[in-house]
């Protein structure tokens, strides 16, 4: 696994001078809460000897427009929801997540081996959210993260069901999966298949036509 790249103390006083925020300046380098914090904690300011972490703090959210939540729509007020003073049992796990994401509180990449790449078909990434304390509605100081699924398998759990798999490897049909292994795709998904060249729209008689024979 590589290791996580270090943060100079220049870095850390130029996205001060930016931001007005630790979360702000992680979001300015690029980087994660979490990976900036460490960093920020040991450099100290040579006038006051205070860690750039406790200088540049702002729990108060002074200066900082808070993000305004449209009832009519139910979008989440994330910067109340990620400082502790706004309830996110009120919102979806997915819009909390698009939120966290947007807003820079939390990178759309693999909290282990950073692993962050798309799928050519819709753009997706096999991430699951997780919760580092295992309480899944406390959404404060980085506690949320996103895991890949071989990093979710082999630290936290499976992933799929035992019914789950045997729908995936079986040949008979198999009722009462869980949503994530339906794989039917719409007309946009097979266009790009076939953009690709990995879709054929004549589909011969022979059921064992998709098993490579020798010409």
């Amino acid at each position: 696994m590589a290791r996580p790249k270090p943060i100079s103390k220049e870095d850390c006083l130029r996205a001060m001078k930016q931001t007005r925020s630790i979360y702000a300046a992680a979001r300015y380098l690029n980087c994660s809460y979490q990976h900036l914090k460490p960093f920020m904690k040991a450099y100290k300011d040579e006038v006051t000897g205070i860690s750039l972490f406790d200088l540049h703090k702002n729990q108060s959210g002074k200066g900082i427009p808070k993000f305004i939540s449209d009832a009519s729509k139910k979008h989440p007020a994330i910067e109340d929801i990620v400082n502790g003073t706004a309830d996110p049992n009120s919102f979806s796990p997915d819009k909390l997540k698009f939120k966290l994401i947007e807003g820079g509180h939390m990178i759309e990449q693999c909290y282990w081996c950073s692993y962050d790449d798309r799928r050519d078909v819709d753009g997706k990434t096999p991430l699951i959210m997780f919760f580092k304390d295992g309480n899944k509605h406390n959404y404060r100081d980085g506690n949320c993260q996103l895991s890949c699924y071989n990093c979710y398998f082999m630290r936290l759990g499976n992933v799929f069901t035992e019914r789950d798999m045997e729908s995936l490897e079986g040949h008979q049909t198999v009722y009462k999966t869980t949503e994530m292994i339906d794989f039917q795709m719409d007309d946009y998904q097979k266009r790009k298949l076939q953009e690709l060249g990995l879709w054929e729209t004549k589909v011969e008689d022979d059921p064992y036509s998709l098993v490579s024979r020798k010409k």
